[in-house]
């Protein structure tokens, strides 16, 4: 779950971003005039956001209402309510944009996660996001991977090494960057890229906790799979697609990442209208 705290400062900046000295538009409409309003959606979805849509209609005006139809996580056919919100139409309209722009969004995601995962139903093989996500947005972009039915690789920098090419470069060698990884962080998980089956056969010595296949085609992570026997977990990376990932999980991989649940965002189609 996203924490309180969170919530309320990523609406802050939201609304500041929008509202900036005054909306102009709403002073239109008499200022004591109440309205009720409803939020439908015109597409399929999975609603993800809503302790962002409330905090935003909250910290607009604390006296509006808001009554959600549905579950945080539910999937949702095209035209359904998803929520409706009653109070003063002026704040309701100057809240109006945000909180839609926090609700399509994370919704995109999780609803993008959610088809890629039902092509892992059935198999061993976790779907990850990766840290391509929109700046700022990260927590909230992995928290709607997760109620997409993805998983998460790691947060940030911080929690998880991931040795790539140039760290290993610059390190002198995969097996020099394992060793000093451990003796940085011993409790952190530790992951190296490949790109070949001669450097997979190194990051399995130097005892990886995981091994990112990186751009490997299907017949090298058929190849590799049989190579590590099980020993480190392994991960399929890039040029994965709707097409080709059952048949990637089908390879027996513990873990495919896909940056695209989070940078190739899909926004749900959201509409509100006063009634």
């Amino acid at each position: 779950m996203l924490t309180a705290h969170y919530v309320e400062s990523l609406v802050k900046q939201a609304l500041l971003e929008d509202i900036g000295a005054g909306d102009i538009s709403a002073e239109i409409i008499p200022l004591n005039t109440r309205a009720q309003a409803q939020v439908i959606t015109r597409e399929f979805m999975i609603v993800v956001g809503q302790a962002l849509v409330n905090e935003t209609f909250h910290q607009v005006d604390a006296n509006i209402t808001v009554n959600w139809q549905v579950p945080e996580g539910a999937e949702v056919a095209a035209n359904s309510i998803l929520f409706k919100v009653e109070g003063n139409a002026r704040h309701l309209l100057t809240a109006e944009r945000t909180a839609l722009n926090f609700l399509q969004m994370l919704s995109g995601t999780a609803t993008t996660t959610w088809l890629w995962a039902q092509k892992l139903s059935g198999t061993k093989t976790q779907l990850l996001d990766t840290r391509k996500t929109i700046p700022l947005f990260r927590l909230a972009q992995k928290y709607a991977v997760r109620c997409g039915g993805g998983h998460n690789h790691r947060l940030g920098l911080y929690d998880a090494f991931l040795i790539k090419e140039n760290h290993i470069m610059a390190a002198g060698s995969i097996s020099q960057a394992v060793m000093v990884a451990r003796k940085i962080a011993p409790e952190r998980k530790v992951e190296v890229e490949v790109e070949n089956l001669t450097q997979l056969t190194e990051a399995i010595a130097a005892k990886s906790d995981v091994v990112m296949l990186d751009n490997f085609k299907l017949p090298e992570i058929i190849q590799a799979v049989a190579l590590n026997q099980g020993r480190v977990k392994l991960e399929a990376s890039g040029n994965v697609s709707l097409e080709n990932i059952a048949a990637l999980a089908a390879t027996g991989v513990d873990f495919i990442s896909v940056g695209g649940l989070t940078k190739h965002i899909k926004a749900i189609d959201l509409s509100m209208r006063f009634i």
